[in-house]
């Protein structure tokens, strides 16, 4: 098989390269490992009717214009401004952490934003620059918070404490001086109103881009000849791992996904509830039929398990994975027209908005010339 570009996977990296190879007129073939393409962003009904994701809640949020105008070509959207509660203790709370949550927790009465902030002057422990997760959030919001609500959910979700991660993993999470309880701010928060699968099945409805699905990359490599350029959007150090055996595996986070289903209307009173305590093995439980208000007499429930076994989902930033992702990272760059993108190939934590703008981003580098109008 020959063609001009060479994709492996069919996520965002891989389906927005496509589209945009495909509009210059390229022909393009995608090699997806799995039955679908949309990557982690597949969604379907389920026997109840209801719209769910396979692998997790995806939430888009941005403060791109252009990535927001390029997403609005495929789908039309719905205003969703996401807000996430957890069971702390025998109480529930919002997450962000902001005053109705300092509030509940500890029996007081803050009221503005002044004095918001000096209750969180007064409990944080300063370390200026946190040299790690644990150090992260006590600079912000101090130990009672830190035990209650950050310690063993991190524990759940990464298998290591706050102390055994990088800084940045927990100052991504927000803290707010103010009753606003939405779990982003950007000016676009929305969903699709038929689902992302349908956004990628529309990205890729073009006569010059084939789609293999079922089929490992590394099982055909050798029957796909004559391209240009590959992009390759796995994890990187299974792209080496053949090659060169000197190389450490990186560590990557899976999820156990655990449906049930439930006989009522409604499980619990919003889409989401995080459960940080250590009362329960399982970070969160996802309701999907909150999400567009849909309709069903009866409900299902998702509840997540953090795993090392499985789908990679996430890498682990600590120290010792980032070494290793620097070697990996230095075997990549000797090679000529071969592109690492998205998360799992640059071992770097994106949002869907990040990832449609890398994937753009490195196509309008590639080819300036060519670059079409969004």
């Amino acid at each position: 098989m020959k063609t001009d570009i060479l994709i492996i996977g069919a996520g965002i990296s891989g389906a927005t390269l496509a589209e945009r190879y495909a509009s210059i007129g390229k022909k393009v073939v995608i090699v997806e490992k799995r039955d679908h393409i949309a990557g982690n962003c597949f969604d379907h009904y389920d026997q109840n009717g209801i719209l769910v994701s396979k692998y997790g809640a995806h939430l888009f949020h941005t403060n791109e214009e252009e990535v927001w105008e390029y997403v609005n070509r495929f789908s039309d959207w719905y205003k969703w401004e996401h807000k996430v509660i957890a069971r702390v203790d025998d109480k529930t709370v919002p997450i962000p952490v902001n005053i109705t949550t300092v509030n509940t927790l500890f029996d007081v009465n803050i009221k503005t934003e002044e004095e918001m902030q000096t209750w969180l002057n007064e409990n944080r422990v300063a370390f200026d620059p946190a040299k790690n997760g644990e150090e992260a959030v006590l600079n912000r919001v101090g130990e009672v918070l830190y035990e209650k609500m950050f310690k063993h959910y991190t524990k759940k979700q990464w298998d290591k404490y706050p102390d055994e991660l990088h800084a940045s993993v927990l100052e991504r999470i927000p803290v707010r001086h103010n009753y606003d309880d939405r779990y982003f701010s950007d000016k676009y928060q929305a969903l699709p109103k038929k689902g992302y699968t349908k956004i990628f099945e529309k990205m890729l409805d073009h006569p010059n881009i084939t789609v293999m699905l079922s089929t490992d990359y590394f099982d055909v490599k050798d029957q796909i000849s004559g391209y240009e350029k590959l992009f390759y959007t796995g994890p990187i150090d299974r792209f080496f791992e053949f090659k060169n055996k000197n190389l450490d595996k990186l560590e990557y986070r899976s999820i156990n996904f655990v449906t049930e289903q439930v006989d009522q209307e409604y499980y619990q009173e919003n889409s989401v509830v995080n459960y940080p305590g250590q009362e329960v093995d399982f970070t969160r439980i996802i309701e999907y039929k909150h999400f567009g208000n849909q309709q069903s007499d009866k409900t299902s429930i998702v509840k997540e398990y953090t795993v090392d076994d499985g789908e990679p989902y996430y890498p682990v930033p600590n120290e010792k994975n980032q070494a290793i992702y620097d070697q990996y990272k230095k075997e990549a760059d000797k090679l000529e027209d071969v592109y690492f993108v998205g998360r799992l190939a640059n071992y770097k934590y994106f949002n869907m908005d990040q990832a449609f703008k890398n994937a753009l981003d490195l196509f309008k580098t590639l080819e300036p010339a060519k670059e079409l109008a969004i």
